[in-house]
This record gives C-alpha cells, structure tokens and sequence, in this order.
C-alpha cells in the first residue's frame, strides 16, 4: 500500500491507494476476484498460518478492500479497520464478536432503529441485555453501570434529532470505568469530527451515507485499537460479512472529495436550518451548529462542521407531515441521507413507524417532525422547495 508521509486528511484521501501494477495506472483498478493465487504449495501453507502476509480469498482481504480501510483508519486516527456489507453488518459485527451471554450493552436511547432492535430482539436469544442512558441527566451514568456492563455504545449527532454526546465527557466515563467505547460517527463523517481524539476505541460508519455521498452503494465499516479490532476481525473472516471489492473501490475513490463535499453540506444546511427558523409555521429547527440549538457550544467544541442533516417541526402531527412530504417537488423521499440530493423523510409515519407515539416522544420524534438530508443542490433552491411545501401542505 502506497500511504502519503502528511497528516493532512485531503492528502490521505487522495494518495492512499494500492501499489500500482505493471500496467501503470492512475486510478486504482478494480480486483473482482473471489480469489488469489499462490506461488507454490509453500506461500499457500505460509498465508494460511500467517506467516506471510498477502490475498487469499475476497471473503478474508482484498486489496480495494484494503485500501479503503487503509483510507478510513488514516481520517479516524485509528490503527486497524474492517469493511463490511453494510451498516449494520458492521455494527452487528462488533458487537457479537466483543459481546458472551451475560454481557451488557450501556447506551444512548438516540439510536438507529435497527440496532434498537438488535439490543430489544436479537441479542436477549443469547443471554445478552442492554440498558439506555438519558442524555439529559448524565449524572445517572455512573449509577448504570453494573458488574456485567461490557461496553458503551453512542451516535453523535443522533438521528433523526441531531442530539449531541460530550465525547470528552463519555471518554472519561469510559475510561473510569474500564469500558469499551464506541462511537457511531456516520451523521458527521471523520471529516467533520474524530472520537478518537476524545478516547474512543472503536468508531463505526454507515459508507452507505457521507462516505458514498452519492447513493450508489451500501457498505460499512469499524476501525479501531488492535486490541479490540483483532477479535472483530477474527469474527468476521468466518462469519462472512464482507464488504464487495467494488463498493470497496468505489467508496475509497468517494472519499477523495469527502472534505470538501462535508462543507458544502455543513454550510447549506445551516443557511437552510436559519431560514426555516424565520418561518411562523415552523415551531423547532433542530441543527448542532444553529445558535438555537441547545448543545451549540458543543458542537462547536468538538465538530468542526454541523453536518448535512437538519430536523423540524411542524403543527399538523403525522398527517401535516406526511402532506408535506407529498407536496415537495425537487427532494426526494426515499430511505437514506447523505446524498449528493436532498432527501426529506417524515420519521413518525417511516423511520420510526413502529416505536409507540410515548417511545418517539421519548426521544424527540414529535408526530410532525421532518428530517432533512441536506444536498449539494443550490441552497436557495432546497429553500424554494421546502417553502412552497409547507405552504401546499397547511
């Protein structure tokens, strides 16, 4: 692997990438191989036992594969990293592999919907439990800690509220309390904020979002310490959970532009998330960088940027906001964020349909909330569309 001698972001983005091969190539090619060849019977015997390192089998290492988590582990400022599938493949793997019955998960309620159901339906078949912390009283925490508390597990900014976690405080809770500390980092990407810096040990992503930033493909992937990345690994070589040489490739050619596409994110969705708290009918804008927002000054401690995601609120409950939706022109509705085009979505009829209206509540969904995933279109016409919107829809 070719890695640049800087410490800057832009340039580990960029010249981070497999060695070139006879054919002299600018852009890295593309290897859709299932598996390699070998020498002789001896490297074969050599690169199985681990004695020599090298491709075997695209299930286990691939070099697209490779050069993408060479990428994300250069921006997190972590050592060791795992491409994966998907999102959840990633989070469902770290867990399974760090977690034995009797195990438990300490979490943040704002959670994505799927891993609330790994904690609620998947994980109690194996004799392992969960319990949720208050964000708003985190002098709680330490009183949730038990003898069999494993690991903490957190996503900052949250979605679909953007609800943000001191990872300088978490760190230090972690820490006091010898815990394994995950970060899902994917509403921020490591463009705009670095839990490792504050003391995490492992960081997770969704490349499905920001790290793509064009809706084309669904991957993940986990970086970490050696120590708690090698279990991980292990786990997934047998378990199958394998990010596809060309989503691999894919996503690491994405992630040359990530800097500057997160800004233009950053920088739309906060002149839209301004322009909507001047609107009357609009009763909450929810956006980490907006003076309004009440952890402001943490965000700006510890984002260098509030991301592409905003949320608000509108007077109507689920109906007003499903009307809204049907009244857009130009945004898409469709399930995902963290694409080149903006996307709204109405959480209480979609996304979290199926928590009870006091479970939604609970963590901020009001019936006529709407998220938005700010794009790269003009801001003033994703401005233009959300206006003429909630006029057509009151």
């Amino acid at each position: 692997m070719d890695t640049p001698d800087s410490s800057n972001d832009d340039t580990a983005c960029i010249r981070t990438q497999v060695e070139q091969s006879g054919q002299r190539e600018h852009a890295v090619p593309m290897y859709l191989t299932s598996s390699f060849t070998f020498n002789d019977s001896e490297q074969a015997r050599a690169l199985f036992a681990d004695e020599e390192e090298g491709n075997i089998y695209s299930r286990f290492t691939n070099p697209n594969v490779e050069e993408f988590e060479e990428k994300i582990c250069a921006l997190e400022e972590l050592p060791e990293g795992l491409g994966t599938a998907s999102g959840m493949a990633a989070v469902f793997t770290t867990f399974a592999a760090l977690l034995g019955t009797g195990d438990e998960v300490l979490s943040s309620r704002y959670i994505f919907g799927s891993t609330h159901k790994l904690f609620t339906q998947v994980f109690p078949k194996w004799g392992i439990s969960h319990t949720y912390g208050d964000l708003n009283n985190l002098e709680e925490w330490d009183d949730l800690v038990t003898d069999d508390t494993k690991l903490v597990y957190v996503e900052t900014p949250s979605n679909p509220t953007v609800d943000l976690i001191d990872l300088e405080w978490m760190g230090e809770f972690c820490d006091r309390h010898d815990l394994i500390y995950i970060v899902d980092n994917c509403f921020a990407s490591p463009a705009l904020q670095k839990p490792a810096r504050y003391g995490a040990d492992l960081v997770i992503h969704s490349a499905t979002k920001y790290i793509d930033g064009q809706g084309r493909g669904v991957g993940g992937v986990v970086v970490g310490t050696e120590e708690y990345m090698e279990p991980i690994q292990s786990f997934a070589r047998h378990s199958g959970p394998a990010l596809s040489p060309f989503n691999a490739w894919m996503f690491s050619k994405s992630l040359e532009t990530l800097d500057v596409r997160m800004k233009k994110h950053s920088d739309s969705a906060l002149a839209i998330a301004r322009h909507l708290e001047e609107r009357d009918d609009v009763k909450i804008v929810r956006y980490p960088f907006l003076e309004s927002h009440p952890q402001y000054d943490l965000a700006q401690k510890q984002m260098s940027g509030g991301g592409g995601v905003l949320s608000f609120a509108v007077e109507g409950g689920i109906e007003r906001g499903a009307d809204f939706l049907d009244a857009l022109e130009m945004c898409s509705l469709t399930a995902n964020l963290g694409d080149s085009r903006t996307i709204a979505t109405h959480p209480a009829s979609t996304t979290h349909s199926k928590l009870s209206e006091e479970e939604r509540r609970g963590i901020g969904i009001l019936p006529g909330l709407v998220r938005v995933s700010v794009g790269l279109e003009a801001p003033e016409d994703i401005a233009a569309d959300l206006d003429q919107a909630l006029e057509r829809s009151a």
